[in-house]
């Protein structure tokens, strides 16, 4: 672990303060005209969530922790655990569905994850930011509509709500951000 300056915080460091893990997730520094310059940063606690502001100084420091980063290899579903193997010990990992979110519905069988762990606790996921998915179902296209930018909703393999444009139909494979929950392009 590291002491930086408070004026040296990043968006994406994450840090000990007032006894939790903090991410910061936006900061600006601010140079007023009485009295010293400092860093505004919004926090968000790594373990419940919440946020929090903050102002720190140049001349105070804190502690940048250094996550571990493992990549996981997602194996399935049971009740309301998801299970990865790591993929050099071969260990199990048990995550609850919560911890991973709306996006576990994006998990597909031998998927490789990134598990951020503190202290071998995992606090953290990250899925791949593009996966490929069948369209279930789809409206079809309205003769007469506009050619601009209208989209119309479908339904993914797993469930999920998309809006993709009129020339996609159902049974097409396409590509979805998994971060924006959006259609990308056509699987080649």
């Amino acid at each position: 672990m590291a002491k930086i300056n408070g004026n040296e915080i990043r968006p994406g460091y994450v840090i000990e303060h007032d006894g939790g893990l903090w991410v910061a997730v936006k900061t600006n520094t601010v140079k007023p005209g009485k009295g010293g310059a400092y860093n505004q940063v919004e926090l968000k606690n790594l373990i419940n969530g919440t946020k929090l502001n903050e102002r720190f100084r140049s001349a105070e420091t804190v502690e940048q922790i250094r996550l571990d980063l493992k990549d996981f290899s997602f194996l399935y579903a049971q009740d309301d655990a998801l299970v990865f193997m790591d993929t050099q010990s071969y260990e199990q990992l048990e995550l609850a569905k919560d911890f991973v979110g709306d996006r576990a519905a994006f998990l597909q069988d031998g998927m490789m994850v990134t598990v951020q762990l503190y202290e071998d606790r995992p606090i953290g996921i990250s899925l791949p930011d593009q996966v490929t998915l069948t369209i279930t179902e789809a409206d079809p296209v309205v003769k007469g509509q506009t050619a601009a930018s209208s989209y119309k909703p479908a339904v993914l393999e797993n469930g999920i709500r998309v809006l993709v444009p009129p020339f996609i139909g159902a049974g097409e494979r396409i590509v979805v951000d998994t971060n924006e929950l959006t259609y990308m392009r056509r699987a080649d």
